[in-house]
């Protein structure tokens, strides 16, 4: 047995919130307190200075798409394109130094002076005749194509969503997404996920959930995703639909993912116009797009509850999650609300909700998977949100009634939809844009860890913190001062007194920059240094 003392930090803990010292033998955590007894409870251990620093549990991201993150994160990257003419520029730029297909992510139209997105013509002069280029919006589910790529899906014309000099929607797009992530070669797919993970790690993230499916980026990304090796621990998601529990069972096996959940499409995006409303959009008259009705959502869940896996749904517009709801709803009332909630089911995005929907998705035991940092890039009252809903944007990620209903929140990214950023991921939940939906940074930064363990099936009360027999999982952070912090919007003075003991995290208001990343450590091996 090999032991490592931690000594001189401020030490994140439940159980020993004054804590400076921590104990970690053979990966798990054995003890924790002041420098002094720890010295001399563990005269043999490799002692490690802290020098200050903040040790805290590490993060898991309960909705990521490596290998798209990865070709982000080394390719052409779009979301810091300023206008449409920059875009263009961009890619013109990128396809002269780069050979083949060129794939571009995050342009975000609504943030342009053009307030439109390129068109193929404009793709097709800025790449060159004969390039292939596919150029996904920001939110992922609509893109934009050149002549030479959509020449080579000639089936797209006849697909559901697509419409000439319109970016590529629904069934369109999906075409035409498999079409271009095929020309990737497995080298060129390992230095994406490489790259993905190697950012995760930097960032204290030690686990992620790929939300994978058959029209994200098919059965090969996720097989060789959960072949790669890599200190960032991975737990792979299917989204696809299934009847039974046989069917259930053969797609577990097929492919090893972990559950038949995360992207199974309910419905699209609001920034695409392709969430499923309940009432037309207020710039478009359309209700966007549902995929799944509530029969095939109760038979989805029916099944991975009868075959004990866990199940879950990509549910963003009221009228998606109406079917969610219902569907989870007639699954419980047949089979008993124990029998459902013990899969730990999921509902991904969950941002138009409503009271009655709260209710019967926590009736059901159902964990939401949640992205503060859409409220925090779409949000406010001057955002995408309120151009698309209008005064519904205002109902969008009500995080604080959700839990107060007793729905389990995991905080995470959908990266690269937005930046793999826990830090930024726990403000934007504590200082979310619409007064009443905020949680505390206590609870954001539990459902950023504890809750997204427990959004992954790890139930067992310890995963996600520092206390002693839990799995040394940790970050250590360049902080300086630590705070106690009621939500932005209420006065909770039980919880800031210095009394109190509560732990404290590092200051996370507005305009503050997040703590720097110094070590990841998982299960007591180091995946990041500084």
């Amino acid at each position: 047995m090999s032991t490592q003392l931690l000594v001189g930090g401020r030490i994140y803990s439940s159980s020993s919130p004054d804590a400076t010292a921590m104990a970690v033998t053979d990966g798990t955590v054995v003890w924790l307190g002041a420098d002094q007894p720890g010295r001399a409870l563990h005269p043999d251990a490799e002692v490690v200075d802290l020098d200050g620093a903040f040790v805290a549990p590490a993060f898991v991201d309960p909705h990521v798409h490596v290998t798209a993150l990865g070709l982000q994160l080394t390719g052409l990257d779009l979301s810091r394109a300023t206008s449409l003419a920059h875009c263009l520029q961009l890619v013109s730029d990128y396809a002269r130094a780069h050979p083949g297909i060129v794939l571009g992510d995050g342009w975000d139209e609504t943030r342009w002076p053009e307030g439109r997105p390129p068109t193929t013509e404009e793709i097709d002069a800025a790449a060159g005749p004969g390039r292939a280029v596919y150029l996904v919006r920001v939110d992922a589910h609509s893109a934009v194509a050149s002549s030479a790529l959509l020449d080579a899906v000639p089936q797209v014309t006849a697909a559901a969503g697509f419409t000439p000099g319109e970016p590529l929607r629904a069934d369109a797009h999906h075409l035409v997404r498999a079409s271009a992530l095929n020309s990737l070669d497995r080298a060129q797919r390992d230095a994406a996920r490489t790259a993905a993970l190697d950012h995760a790690a930097a960032n204290g993230v030690v686990a992620v959930h790929e939300c994978a499916g058959p029209q994200i980026s098919g059965r090969d990304d996720v097989t060789e995703l959960l072949a790669f090796t890599h200190g960032v621990q991975v737990r792979a998601y299917w989204g696809e639909a299934v009847r039974t529990a046989d069917e259930a069972r053969a797609l577990i096996d097929e492919l090893g993912v972990h559950g038949l959940a995360g992207d199974l499409f309910v419905d699209g995006s609001i920034g695409s116009h392709t969430a499923w409303l309940r009432a037309p959009y207020a710039d478009r008259d359309t209700t966007g797009v549902g995929y799944l009705e509530a029969d095939a959502v109760a038979a989805h869940v029916r099944a991975c509850t009868e075959a004990g896996i866990q199940a879950g749904f990509h549910a963003i517009g009221d009228g998606a999650l109406e079917a969610v709801a219902q569907g989870f709803s007639r699954v419980a009332a047949d089979l008993g609300g124990p029998a459902v909630a013990a899969r730990g089911h999921r509902v991904e995005h969950a941002e138009l909700i409503d009271a009655e929907q709260i209710a019967a998705l926590a009736a059901a035991g159902v964990i939401a998977s949640v992205q503060p940092g859409f409220d925090a890039e779409w949000g406010g009252p001057d955002g995408m949100y309120a151009a698309r809903l209008g005064a519904r944007a205002a109902a969008l990620n009500p995080f604080a009634a959700m839990a107060s209903a007793g729905i389990s929140l995991a905080l995470g990214s959908d990266a690269p939809v937005t930046a793999l950023s826990p830090w930024e991921a726990v403000r934007a939940a504590a200082h979310h844009r619409t007064p009443g939906h905020q949680i505390s940074p206590r609870a954001a930064f539990a459902a950023a860890t504890r809750g997204a363990w427990r959004a992954g099936g790890i139930r067992d009360g310890i995963a996600g913190t520092l206390v002693p027999g839990a799995p040394a999982s940790y970050a250590i952070w360049d902080a300086a001062d630590l705070v106690v912090a009621a939500a932005s919007d209420k006065v909770q003075r039980w919880s800031t007194d210095p009394r109190s003991r509560v732990p404290g995290l590092p200051p996370l208001d507005p305009g503050t920059t997040p703590p720097a990343c110094l070590r990841t450590v998982h299960r007591g091996v180091t995946i990041y240094e500084a």
